[in-house]
């Protein structure tokens, strides 16, 4: 895996992420997710020095939603590491018994709902708050008193945090589910999208109409002496709080076995939703001896269950343009019961998988689900054909804007930015820190904007006047000139970075900055020829700025028109020690890399940001780390910051 498809499976497991835990409306399967969060977290393990500051495997859980106050856990809320088979159970179960010989374990069901941590004081219940990102979360604790499992008040006078799942009822969500569809004409995909929605609710009457149900799964902050987990929880359940319909101490992977499979046979008649099992260290001092990852405890684990299969037909395929134009391919299903979901709709990624499956309209397949609103179709059942099926075309234009698309294989996007698909996500881009970089012009103003038909697109920031902001909710004088002025501000910016704004797949800042060195303004004109014999742009690359221009080609006249950028000369370097040489920096220096990038650049040398066979010299500063040591390993010339500078 390169860096940059590092980068973008971050991206997409960030908006899955904000789907499932802020939107209450995920976009992926529990499958999906933890394939694509194990792609990732194997990368960060090779990559140490590369891991990004915002990686989602940095992060517990879900976000703090602004409409809340938010509340601060005494002690951090952990996630859980998921195991999927036996083999992998043992292997969790021999880490653990390295580290601190044979124990006994606690098993129960993992309930699918949304985390709460619960805080008592002098036996009072004084706030209730959302797992959050593990160490601060939503105070909800209005919602949570109209929950009739939470106790108001319990036979404990020390302090204590109760954690568990609250959840709603299979049949009670069918009750919720019937009047929300009287009243709203749509329903909730599953019970825990209902439970996390209903803890989510401003009005705390609406809450107590959702018929809410709070399991304790465990404990952050108490001073209860039992020396088990068992028996603490044993404590609490007595203290009035629901305890689970099943649970298990075992010894061996047998025992956890057995019943494991005990409750995936109950699946069906316990009356919550469960995706698995949980696996505990029983002992309380051999958990603190366990200790914890960053993310994880090391004393408890969840054994997730199979997905649910069932079969349909498909009945259409619909197609769907993302926000950075890229279109994806939806399946009509004819709808299914699936795990107390109706299911309608399949995700199929691309068309490349259309063609692997053979999938055609009207062929009876099999979708698997675990919880989650889209399912995946994992097979196609070609022998129950008959003969009306519709072969699946590749799409050769834009379904919402018509304009042809660019099909690279995989991805195939529409390029058009004025696509209104595309429009509010081109324009983020286009505004960000390290492209045109419009203070004041975050994600939120932008839809906004969008929403009010102040923009339609990129063009219509340079047309905005104080009017057109004046009287919008949010909008005072201050903030109305500080937009216009960091808008005006960018007119003369390097063309480099106006090539890099406007969001032209494949093309970064380093390609940036080379095509606008050899072509200028001309590049609109740019041919096939021309731009691959620029040193580091292949084809691929140059077809996406061919398409997009061609595509663009007036919209892109009009930018150059209105913002005039700076065209940089094309200045031969002369000759030193690094012209034409790949650099990488890596560690502290005497002033901050991006300063030492660009005196290197001057000087001729192209700076990447990995260290590979055909890197020339690393640079380091202080608190160098892997990249030093790969670079040693390969037999790159190593130089200091000082050493660099006496060369140069």
């Amino acid at each position: 895996m390169t860096n940059k498809q590092y980068q973008e499976k971050i991206k997409l497991l960030k908006k899955w992420a904000q789907a499932y835990y802020v939107e209450d409306n995920p976009l992926a399967t529990d499958e999906e997710y933890d394939k694509l969060y194990h792609e990732v977290l194997d990368y960060e393990t090779a990559n140490p020095s590369n891991v990004a500051e915002d990686s989602p495997t940095a992060r517990v859980g879900g976000v703090v939603r602004d409409e809340f106050s938010k509340a601060k856990h005494i002690k951090r809320m952990w996630s859980m590491e998921d195991v999927f088979t036996t083999v992998e159970v043992q292997e969790w179960l021999d880490r653990t018994v390295k580290n601190v010989g044979e124990c006994d374990y606690v098993c129960e069901p993992k309930f699918d709902g949304a985390s709460m941590n619960l805080l008592y004081v002098d036996g009072k219940l004084v706030r209730a708050i959302t797992r959050g990102d593990g160490v601060v979360g939503e105070e909800v604790t209005d919602n949570v008193r109209t929950i009739r499992s939470v106790p108001l008040s319990i036979d404990y006078k020390e302090q204590i945090e109760i954690r568990g799942e609250v959840v709603i009822r299979k049949d009670d969500f069918e009750i919720i589910n019937k009047e929300r569809l009287k009243q709203r004409g749509e329903v909730f995909a599953n019970p825990r999208n209902a439970a996390a929605g209903s803890l989510r609710q401003l009005d705390s009457g609406v809450t107590a109409k959702r018929r809410l149900v709070f399991y304790p799964w465990g404990l952050g902050e108490n001073t209860l002496t039992q020396s088990r987990l068992s028996e603490k929880m044993r404590f609490v359940y007595d203290l009035g709080f629901l305890a689970p319909p099943f649970t298990q101490e075992c010894k061996t992977i047998e025992e956890i076995e057995v019943f494991y499979h005990k409750l995936i046979a109950q699946r069906e008649q316990i009356p919550v939703m469960m995706d698995g099992m949980v696996v505990k260290v029983d002992e309380v001092s051999l958990q603190e001896d366990l200790g914890y990852t960053v993310k994880v405890p090391k004393w408890m684990c969840a054994y997730k269950f199979p997905a649910m299969e069932k079969v349909t037909k498909v009945n259409a395929i619909t197609i769907q343009v993302g926000r950075t134009g890229v279109l994806t391919p939806v399946a009509e299903v004819e709808p299914v019961d699936l795990e107390g979901a109706i299911i309608a709709r399949a995700t199929l990624h691309n068309f490349d998988e259309i063609e692997r499956k053979g999938l055609r309209v009207g062929d009876s397949v099999i979708l698997i689900r675990s919880g989650d609103v889209i399912p995946k179709i994992t097979k196609v059942l070609t022998d129950r054909r008959d003969g009306s099926e519709v072969l699946i075309t590749r799409p050769t234009q834009c379904p919402t804007c018509k304009s042809e698309v660019l099909d690279e294989g995989t991805l195939i996007k529409c390029q058009n930015l004025d696509c209104p698909d595309r429009v509010v996500n081109s324009i983020i881009h286009f505004a960000k820190k390290g492209c045109m970089n419009i203070d004041g012009l975050g994600a939120k103003i932008v839809e906004i904007l969008v929403k009010e038909e102040k923009i339609k697109d990129i063009l219509g920031l340079y047309h905005l006047v104080y009017e057109d902001l004046e009287g919008m909710e949010g909008f005072k004088e201050k903030r109305i000139n500080k937009l216009l002025d960091a808008i005006a501000d960018t007119k003369g910016i390097p063309l480099h970075r106006l090539i890099s704004a406007m969001g032209i797949e494949h093309i970064g800042e380093v390609a940036g900055k080379s095509l606008a060195l050899e072509f200028g303004l001309a590049i609109v004109d740019a041919t096939l020829e021309q731009i691959v014999a620029i040193d580091g742009i292949g084809e691929e690359m140059a077809n996406s700025l061919l398409e997009f221009m061609r595509v663009n080609y007036e919209f892109v006249l009009k930018l150059f028109d209105k913002i005039e950028p700076t065209v940089e000369e094309k200045i031969e370097a002369e000759e030193n020690p690094f012209k034409d040489k790949t650099i990488v920096l890596t560690g502290s220096m005497s002033v901050s890399r991006g300063i030492v990038k660009e005196m290197l650049e001057k000087l001729g040398a192209k700076v990447s940001g990995s260290v590979s066979k055909k890197t020339d010299f690393l640079v380091y500063g202080e608190d160098a780390g892997s990249k030093l040591t790969k670079a040693e390993g390969l037999g790159v010339v190593t130089l200091t910051e000082g050493e660099m500078r006496e060369l140069i």
